[in-house]
């Protein structure tokens, strides 16, 4: 099967081991009647849920649609995004990010760490979001030039959803015969992944996907990245749904999910 850099067409598929895996969701029915007491019996729902189902045991990353936000908005969000990475360095420290602010506000290129390197991007961190700048390759200093702007990692919580730039790709998803495939942007959307939380309530059910970005492209990328997240005390082990469902046994212990962030998060920062 040969597959292009970015995929060709409109089709919302990744290449997944060997075969084509459809990961395209329409949420609409499922936003319509989310506060419909009776949904549990709606036929149509139940198809959004399985599809759903599917995408997070066979993949872990997906795209939806139908989610209710305007697509000129989504665009809007990116452009103030540009818009923000375009101010003089000097502008952008004003907001800079430190340990009294509880790490919000603005990260400069290279000082958040995956895997012991640089990640070559900026951001903003506010509250359950997370604005991101991917520059050039040529506006990087050269001994990084190899560098991911995000290396290979998964999310901390329970999902994700991703509005990225519609024309530039650079997110990539390891598949499950380890090789590195783009998420291609689909204009409309926001690709999903999940995270480790939800790895541990599902029993392993789910499986979060390692993803990492690298933008080869001539031209500066932008993503704006929601993180749907456990309370910071919230117990998470696996429910007793998924237990039944995967042998009777808990394959995972009970993990405090502020815990589980606090580790992850200092060892993405520069000590």
């Amino acid at each position: 099967m040969q597959v292009s850099a970015c995929f060709p067409s409109e089709r919302w598929v990744v290449v997944w081991f060997v075969t084509v895996f459809d990961v395209g969701v329409d949420i609409s029915p499922l936003v319509e009647k989310i506060d419909d007491p009776n949904m549990a019996n709606d036929k149509d729902l139940l198809q959004v849920v399985r599809l759903l189902d599917d995408a997070c045991r066979e993949a872990g990353f997906f795209y939806v649609k139908g989610h209710g936000i305007a697509e000129p908005l989504m665009k809007e969000v990116r452009d103030v995004t540009h818009k923000f990475f375009q101010l003089p360095y000097e502008e952008k420290l004003k907001i800079k990010m430190t340990p009294q602010n509880g790490y919000r506000g603005y990260q400069r290129l290279g000082e958040n760490i995956t895997n012991g390197k640089p990640d070559m991007q900026e951001a903003i961190d506010k509250d359950h979001a997370r604005l991101i700048g991917y520059p050039v390759s040529t506006d990087i200093l050269e001994e990084h030039r190899t560098d991911t702007g995000c290396g290979a990692h998964t999310d901390y919580g329970l999902l994700t959803l991703v509005n990225q730039d519609d024309d530039i790709c650079a997110l990539e998803v390891k598949n499950q015969s380890g090789e590195w495939i783009y998420a291609k942007p689909i204009p409309g959307t926001f690709v999903c992944n999940i995270g480790d939380m939800l790895k541990v309530w599902s029993n392993g059910i789910y499986q979060p996907t390692l993803h990492r970005v690298v933008n080869n492209s001539p031209r500066y990328r932008v993503s704006v990245a929601f993180f749907y997240e456990s309370n910071f005390d919230a117990a998470i082990e696996p429910v007793e749904f998924c237990r039944e469902r995967t042998g009777g046994v808990a394959k995972y212990e009970k993990v405090v999910y502020g815990e589980h962030l606090i580790k992850k998060v200092l060892n993405n920062f520069i000590k």
